[in-house]
């Protein structure tokens, strides 16, 4: 919402929806601190380049897990027809007029493949997207834009194609329920519920994690919109590999290794999306896990108690885990960084509360 203020697109928020008015929109430069805390920024990169041929904005800021280019993003924009330059510290797109490609994406990046799409729906003719993303939440991108008047076939696909339009009207979407979130509830659940129920999501969007959980032998019963779990008794060791959707998902590895650390035996987490996604792993043996870094591998050795201390959230997920961990450690946690956290789970310490945490956020001297 900040960035779109930038843009001068008024933003109103009513409960539980948001309403964009962008009739007054100026395509001024985005190089405020906005950009640098939140990834998601670069979406702006392929919305107003379509929308407006130009574009200037600093390179996305996020989490650091590891070199995170956005060369896929750039590699597409050429072949629509821009130019990328990068001045002072920021990315200059322009092009004279965008026309459709046949675009292969070397690594099926979410961000790349939505990032391209908004572009490419204001191509002339027509656009091709191969090795694309399936995850749902291009596919919701996909459904919005075509609400709006695009004209998009294959989301969820490998293949996806897109014919360009002149104009995109405005309209009413729904937006899917955030599936990381549900997942981290769900291991939660695993950790320490009495039949926690987490409402209001798509299960079959976390299939990998709870055909994991139910592996290892968690108590989990499956609805069409919730999932209700419990904690289980001597959990079975499992492994577990990260991979593009439907596999199981990067950003759920580290909240699930908590977990993990309750299994009796050794469980094995190899991750293959990122390089730099074991932050998380000192201060879980800080806590009192047995965990073993081999190179894009970790070993954890359990079941182990864990034991309230001071940690810090090195990232979102990093610190997704952390307050995990330590809501079953005995004592005191104190999580530093916290702010990691916060901006990626609405609400979490009113929602941990509500359900019977004892958790209380804090503001540093």
């Amino acid at each position: 919402a900040v960035l779109l203020e930038e843009l001068n697109c008024t933003v109103l928020r009513s409960h539980d929806s948001l309403i964009v008015d962008p009739s007054r929109m100026e395509n001024v430069p985005l190089v405020s601190d906005a950009v640098d805390k939140l990834r998601a920024s670069y979406y702006l990169m392929g919305a107003l380049l379509g929308k407006c041929k130009k574009v200037v904005m600093k390179a996305p800021g996020g989490c650091f897990l590891g070199p995170r280019p956005i060369d896929l993003h750039i590699k597409g924009f050429e072949a629509l027809g821009a130019k990328v330059e990068f001045v002072d510290g920021a990315h200059v797109i322009t092009a004279d007029r965008l026309v459709g490609a046949k675009i292969y994406l070397d690594f099926a990046s979410v961000g790349a493949t939505i990032n391209i799409l908004l572009a490419a729906v204001k191509a002339e003719g027509k656009t091709v997207i191969e090795n694309a993303a399936k995850e749902p939440e291009v596919v919701n991108v996909a459904v919005f834009l075509n609400g709006m008047g695009a004209k998009i076939t294959g989301a969820g696909t490998s293949e996806i194609k897109i014919k360009g339009v002149n104009s995109l009207k405005g309209c009413y979407t729904e937006v899917i329920p955030d599936r990381i979130e549900a997942g981290t509830y769900v291991i939660a659940g695993a950790l320490m519920g009495e039949n926690l129920k987490i409402d209001n999501i798509i299960p079959e969007h976390i299939e990998m994690l709870t055909l994991k959980l139910k592996e290892m032998g968690v108590p989990i019963n499956i609805g069409p919109d919730y999932i209700i779990v419990s904690k289980g008794n001597n959990l079975k060791p499992v492994s577990i590999k990260t991979q593009g959707y439907p596999g199981f998902a990067t950003d759920l590895q580290q909240p699930v290794t908590t977990l993990l650390t309750q299994c009796e035996g050794t469980s094995t987490l190899e991750e293959t999306i990122y390089e730099n996604r074991f932050q998380n792993v000192p201060y879980l043996n800080k806590l009192g896990a047995n965990i073993e870094i081999d190179e894009k591998q970790i070993h954890i050795k359990g079941k182990t108690e864990l034991v309230g201390t001071t940690v810090e959230a090195t990232d979102l997920r990093a610190g997704a885990c952390l307050v995990l961990a330590g809501l079953l450690a005995s004592g005191t946690t104190k999580v530093a960084n916290i702010e990691h956290v916060l901006r990626g789970y609405e609400n979490i310490v009113q929602k941990l509360t509500d359900v019977g945490a004892d958790i209380k956020l804090k503001e540093e001297n």
